[in-house]
């Protein structure tokens, strides 16, 4: 059989041989990729049918490896279809540097589907809709920030190698640099915002003063953490607005990280209510609230008279909640089924201004005229 192959690939150069050296050089370049494809078609097919079944994950390899090996195979290909086809000396210069760019491409191909996947395989270990996902989080945008520089870099690199691969551009690159002066310190300048970014990327990273999902506080609005991308921060404001922050914003200056290192928060509650409120009773009230929601996550509960003013004095109730959403309901919970239990049961304790007017004709002896107190109800606040 292998006789036989080779005969046949022998009739074949000998009848391209014939051929006009375009017409044959074009034939061989067109053979070469048909044959490249054919080879990845049986790769493929083989491994599949030996290991797709046992091991399913070789299927999602191979698929995304595909247009690696095709470009590996096609360039493995006319590489050997150069050596024997009919072209002149500055067609085989130009297929040379093809060649050479197609392999640099394919090296720096290689390499950003090699960092996907590492990073897939790492992050395996992990989900974010745990309810405890702080461990998650972090290496979620630990890897997401760092995949993101490796590519940036494997990118740049790639390039520059290809570009150097020619003659001409690498020479205009050295004289470029030689003579940059003025013209590299304006590229500096200009470049600065993109580069403090980058770098502030690789510090956010590895210090993590945020990670994706988490709860943040800045500028007066508070959102969740939504995307970290190599220059900028998207953050969900809770009415679903979308605020973007570059990166150094989180390195220069200073937030609010209400899930930093735990996702649980204390939440408070104010209430304004008359002196004769029963602090006790309001106590009790809150604890069996607090002890019939589901949102509180049995840790704090605490209710305390925070100040005294003219008229009201000042309640302040204290829970804990595992998330900030969480909080911010059983808030929201707490306060209205304290004034409703007010208004019910202690009507007199919601605060009242307190008048003083005098009725015609009555005077004390002294002068004075009897106080009359009118109470004027207003709703609590909090």
């Amino acid at each position: 059989m292998l006789e036989a192959i080779k005969y046949s690939y022998a009739e074949i150069l000998h009848t391209l041989l014939r051929l006009p050296d375009w017409l044959a050089a074009s034939a061989l370049v067109a053979g070469g990729i048909v044959v490249a494809l054919i080879a990845h078609a049986l790769i493929v097919h083989t491994i599949r049918n030996t290991l797709g079944v046992r091991h399913p994950k070789t299927r999602s390899l191979l698929t995304r490896s595909k247009g690696p090996l095709q470009l590996a195979l096609i360039v493995l290909a006319l590489k050997l279809v150069v050596g024997v086809a009919p072209i002149g000396d500055t067609a085989a210069v130009l297929f040379g540097n093809i060649l050479s760019v197609s392999f640099i491409a394919l090296l720096g191909w290689t390499a950003l589907i090699a960092v996907q996947i590492g990073s897939q395989i790492y992050l395996r270990r992990f989900s974010l809709d745990a309810e405890d996902n702080l461990l998650a989080r972090k290496h979620v945008t630990q890897i997401g920030i760092l995949k993101r520089a490796a590519d940036t870099l494997i990118v740049i690199m790639t390039v520059a190698a290809a570009m150097m691969s020619f003659e001409q551009v690498r020479q205009y690159g050295v004289s470029l640099f030689a003579s940059a002066g003025v013209a590299g310190l304006a590229i500096g300048l200009a470049a600065r915002p993109l580069l403090s970014n980058l770098i502030a990327g690789v510090q956010i990273a590895v210090a993590q003063p945020i990670r994706l999902d988490d709860v943040v506080f800045l500028e007066g609005e508070y959102g969740t953490i939504e995307e970290i991308t190599t220059t900028y921060v998207v953050i969900k404001l809770w009415d679903w607005r979308r605020m973007v922050v570059p990166l150094s914003y989180f390195i220069e200056k200073p937030f609010q990280n209400w899930t930093r290192e735990t996702s649980a928060l204390i939440g408070s509650v104010f209430l304004y209510v008359d002196y004769t409120v029963p602090v006790e009773k309001l106590r009790e009230k809150l604890m069996e609230v607090a002890r019939a929601s589901p949102l509180w996550d049995g840790r704090v509960v605490v209710l305390q008279v925070s100040d005294a003013k003219d008229h009201t004095i000042e309640l302040r109730a204290l829970l804990s909640a595992r998330s900030a959403p969480a909080a911010w309901d059983l808030r929201c919970d707490v306060r209205e089924k304290l004034i409703a239990y007010l208004q019910e049961e202690y009507p007199e304790a919601l605060p009242r201004t307190r008048q003083e007017f005098v009725a015609q004709g009555q005077r004390h002896h002294d002068g004075r005229s009897p106080p009359s107190l009118v109470p004027d109800h207003h709703s609590v606040s909090g």
